[in-house]
């Protein structure tokens, strides 16, 4: 599948290839040049791959609470929230965002890869008083991300944008056109995601890079932003095959409701077997998912992403390891390509000068 920008990411000599089902932008010049602009200056991002579904009517909320593993009465109007939806025996179906447009009225953003199997179990799962729309179809979505975002979208787009806190979103006119702005963020700086009308997306796009203070930016550049940050990536840190005790440790999830896989959830949160750490190596060289960690020559974990991080100066990874094997500071030993390189577990995030709050 192609999104509507496909043939502006070519004419931009974009690196384009599949992701998710989709033909995706992965580079246009460098992964760390477009890194490095976004860090210090604005990128802008195709996002049109990922879902947006809606929820409406009397019986929304309660669904959502069910379905959801965050916290769903306390969300205002204006707010959203990041959580997961599970299965009955809680591995992980989607991590995903939920924003609140009104008393009885969410919307839930989701990943491109999980779309039709989330709203499938959704439909599933909802009262018949709660109106469903898969509306991904007809919702274009960019994300405007780095320290100078507000200046360089007010300027391209001529308007003057809300104050928006973190997490927080606000139903905008733009360009003559009705869309939804949010800040929520996937690469540590401040920024905005904005949903317009599929048809629109393409005009934004040009506004947005027409001045050249804001450079388009790749899949690639986020996935080394987002592991700065230690954000986990559905299909290497989630996954249905496990819960999400591991990687959250007990964030994003409420266990003073009942949700959907909440039996299992609780169950390995109270005993853990198996936690999401940081490891931060000695060199510019990586580890790649499916990598073994080790702890004096026995396996004790598994890398699930891994990368050279720009912003930090070395290589860093993520990775799932035994539960005595997580303390911080701890040495692991990670097996790459016939190698044993020396790793330090560390805190995440592995990058802390984000502008994103």
């Amino acid at each position: 599948m192609k999104t509507p920008l496909f043939s502006a990411h070519v004419a931009r000599g974009a690196r384009m290839a599949p992701f998710a089902g989709w033909d995706m932008p992965i580079q246009y010049t460098s992964i760390l040049a477009e890194h490095e602009h976004t860090r210090r200056a604005t990128s802008v991002f195709d996002i049109c791959h990922m879902g947006e579904f809606e929820l409406r009517g009397p019986t929304a909320r309660a669904d959502l609470e069910r379905l959801l593993t965050m916290p769903i009465a306390s969300l205002a109007v204006g707010q959203c929230r990041y959580g997961y939806l599970l299965r009955a025996g809680g591995g992980v179906l989607d991590d995903l965002t939920c924003y609140r447009l009104g008393p009885d009225h969410f919307w839930l953003v989701v990943n491109a890869g999980t779309r039709q199997q989330d709203a499938t179990w959704i439909r599933q799962h909802v009262a018949p008083t709660t109106q469903f729309t898969d509306l991904s179809d007809a919702t274009g979505k960019l994300d405007i991300q780095g320290p100078t975002a507000r200046a360089e979208t007010e300027r391209a787009l001529g308007a003057r944008l809300p104050d928006l806190g973190y997490f927080r979103f606000a139903e905008v006119t733009l360009a003559g056109v009705p869309c939804l702005l949010s800040r929520t963020g996937y690469t540590g700086e401040f920024g905005y995601e904005l949903y317009c009308p599929l048809e629109t997306v393409g005009m934004f796009w040009e506004r947005l890079l027409a001045g050249g203070a804001i450079k388009p930016a790749g899949l690639g550049a986020r996935d080394t932003l987002r592991l700065e940050m230690g954000y986990a990536l559905y299909g290497h840190e989630l996954s249905q095959m496990r819960t999400p005790a591991g990687a959250s440790q007990g964030r994003y999830i409420q266990l003073a409701k009942d949700f959907i896989g909440k039996a299992a959830v609780a169950a390995e949160l109270q005993q853990p077997t198996q936690v999401l750490i940081g490891l931060r190596l000695d060199s510019r060289r990586a580890a790649r998912a499916g990598d073994v960690v080790r702890a004096v020559d026995q396996p004790v974990g598994v890398i699930t992403s891994g990368s050279f991080a720009p912003s930090v100066g070395v290589a860093v990874a993520l990775a799932y390891v035994d539960a005595v094997h997580a303390q911080v500071g701890q040495p692991l030993g990670l097996q790459v390509r016939g190698a044993v390189l020396p790793a330090t577990v560390t805190t995440l995030p592995f990058y802390t000068a984000g502008t994103a709050r």
